[in-house]
């Protein structure tokens, strides 16, 4: 049976070509066929030619999301299988007794768009962002729990993206047994995990090797944690032997988590937690002339998309500009973005114009990305939305 088919404008096919896996809606000239949220099309160029086979997304402006390049493979039961099976044992490395949490499915660079499963021990937690995932949602979580062994599949598609594909929010229990309270150990560390009601799915497993780096930076040092979340980047301070460290986030459930991770972990210097508007807690600091060796900024997606850069940048400028006023001379700024439409030239130009502003001198010590569990896709910019620069205030 011949699938339904998207065929692009002359000249459009460039991206695909490039094996890019999304599809405008502004590339499209016409519809072959009757097509819905979540059904497979074949992507064809003007002339005829294939392209693609994709999942459509008729409510979005990323109209189908590349399943395969290959023409001659199907996506059906036994494709979600193979794609599952290749993108977990990727990942099998990283997982151990004593590092057991991973990503093990990161969308379109796994060739999965639209899907994010994340490893915490024996639980599996999944997000289901587009409307071809949600078409297979059950197949997939029947493959997930069946590869994984998981003993729990709980679901996390309780996003805002979803609004975009005309889908409704969804969390819960999906099978198995649910653990009410979930500890991993990165690094020597242990973390408690709230996969129901923590942010994303419950923890940033991208950040796993910035944290031990920031370990390895705080000795001795006066610490500030910005958007501390659960205080991963507090408590690896913390372990490398921090003199003082305070951690910022406007969330009681993430601070109140902060503080049973600091209890699960009972070597080292206190953390001072504060409960508070972390942009507006900065100026505040500053305004008290606080000083500090090593500041982390890990704020949340200030742009998910190219028309949030202008608001996101001024935000970027604003709090790397407090930090840069409070970092001693000699202190180190760790400073982040996770956000998709702020890529790592224009990030440093952001805030290099802070350092300026600052009246400092800074260089760049190292350029940071996400773990390797979340590569990207080379063909997939988008996929590597996490960008870090390491600065030393001279």
């Amino acid at each position: 049976m011949r699938n339904p088919a998207y065929v692009l404008a002359p000249g459009r096919e460039k991206s695909l070509l490039n094996r890019h896996p999304w599809v405008f809606s502004g590339a499209i000239a016409k519809v072959r066929g009757d097509v819905g949220p979540g059904d497979t099309v074949d992507i064809l160029a003007d002339d005829g030619r294939f392209l693609g086979r994709a999942a459509a997304s008729p409510a979005s402006q990323i109209r189908a999301r590349i399943w395969t390049f290959d023409e001659k493979e199907h996506v059906d039961a036994a494709f979600f299988e193979r794609r599952l099976r290749s993108a977990i044992a990727r990942r099998a490395p990283l997982l151990t007794g004593e590092h057991p949490a991973a990503r093990l499915v990161h969308a379109e660079s796994d060739g999965m768009p639209g899907l994010i499963a994340d490893r915490f021990g024996s639980t599996v937690v999944v997000q289901v962002l587009a409307a071809g995932a949600e078409a297979w949602r059950d197949t997939i979580f029947d493959a997930l729990a069946r590869i994984t062994g998981a003993t729990a599949i709980v679901e996390r598609s309780d996003v805002e993206v979803r609004a975009l594909e005309q889908l409704a929010e969804r969390r819960g229990l999906v099978s198995g047994v649910a653990t009410e309270h979930i500890e991993i150990v990165e690094h020597d560390l242990r973390y408690g995990i709230d996969v129901t009601a923590g942010q994303k799915t419950g923890f940033y497993l991208d950040q796993r090797d910035n944290r031990r780096r920031v370990r390895a930076m705080a000795r001795d040092a006066d610490v500030l944690d910005g958007f501390c979340y659960t205080g991963g980047f507090a408590l690896n301070a913390r372990a490398g032997g921090a003199r003082s460290i305070m951690a910022i986030d406007s969330s009681a459930d993430a601070i109140a988590q902060g503080c049973r991770n600091l209890a699960l972990n009972p070597s080292g210097a206190d953390v001072e937690w504060v409960e508070a508007d972390a942009f507006s807690h900065l100026r505040l600091l500053r305004d008290r002339n606080r000083q500090f060796d090593l500041i982390v900024l890990d704020p949340p997606k200030l742009a998910p998309t190219v028309r949030h850069v202008e608001r996101a940048a001024r935000a970027y400028k604003d709090i790397n500009l407090l930090a840069f006023k409070m970092l001693r001379p000699g202190g180190c700024l760790v400073t982040f973005s996770c956000s998709g439409g702020v890529g790592i030239e224009l990030f440093q130009k952001i805030v290099a114009g802070a350092a300026v502003d600052a009246r400092v001198d800074a260089r760049i010590e190292a350029r940071l990305g996400p773990a390797s569990d979340h590569g990207a896709a080379l063909s997939f910019p988008e996929g590597d939305y996490l960008k870090g620069l390491v600065l030393r205030r001279s």
